[in-house]
């Protein structure tokens, strides 16, 4: 008789869930954001590549942070060693959750957020790396190729969190990072949580989408996802568009 094997045993995380006994008030942000009530309800598996989409809002930033720093990665980006700090913004969610990890898998990880990534750039810089004489684009791809390959080009296997990580990337950047993110998730120690508002970044081969939205987190197809549908129906007469805006 074959042996059963537990799905995604050995990812980094396998699933997120509420700590047992954790103390929150629901009726307070973030608790009563539906996607962050959704994930304490029921709590939430992670594939090898889950991203989160939906409007501004919606959780997904919450969420995405709250789970970098349960893992033990810097809140403000970096890895499990980073230990730079400006203020402190980000929700008390990481308190309440409980992560199930993968037996035997890496504890490493990276966390790329947009939104501070100038702070993580002087912080690397004082250790040696400098990423300010790149623009933003620049700097986030040469990050993100050089922490995922050692010198000899080999891939580390870990947790990797990208929140948002468009802002910084034009249309054919995000190609390339797509492209980085395919071959990275090549190997199974590998593990990616993204948020993004990027139709090219949400099409990441093999992931599970996750649409945050007043019901929740709902599973969907990449063709479904609004904004995969309301992109199409821009493209293809932005006029008309623009004139039900008016």
């Amino acid at each position: 008789m074959p042996r059963q094997t537990i799905p995604g045993l050995g990812r980094p995380v396998r699933r997120v869930a509420m700590r047992a006994g954790a103390s929150i008030e629901p009726k307070l942000w973030p608790y009563k954001v539906p996607a962050v009530a959704a994930l304490l309800r029921d709590g939430l598996d992670l594939s090898q590549a889950t991203v989160l989409v939906g409007e501004n809002g919606s959780g997904k930033s919450t969420i995405i942070e709250a789970v970098a720093e349960a893992y033990g990665l810097n809140p403000e980006g970096g890895s499990t060693g980073a230990r730079f700090a400006t203020a402190r913004t980000e929700s008390p969610l990481p308190g309440a959750l409980q992560l199930v990890r993968g037996a035997g898998a890496s504890k490493g990880g990276y966390f790329f957020r947009a939104e501070t990534m100038h702070g993580l750039f002087t912080y690397l810089a004082s250790n040696g790396a400098s990423f300010h004489h790149l623009s933003h684009g620049e700097s986030f791809r040469a990050m993100l190729e050089d922490k995922t390959h050692d010198g000899r080009g080999r891939v580390r296997p870990g947790l990797y969190v990208l929140d948002e990580p468009e802002s910084a990337l034009s249309f054919t950047s995000s190609l390339h990072a797509l492209a980085v993110l395919t071959d990275l998730l090549a190997d199974p120690g590998v593990q990616v949580l993204m948020a993004t508002h990027s139709p090219v970044l949400s099409a990441l081969p093999g992931a599970r989408i996750l649409q945050l939205s007043s019901d929740g987190l709902e599973q969907r197809a990449w063709e479904d996802l609004d904004l995969v549908v309301n992109e199409r129906y821009f493209l293809a007469d932005p006029q008309r568009f623009l004139r039900h805006l008016s």
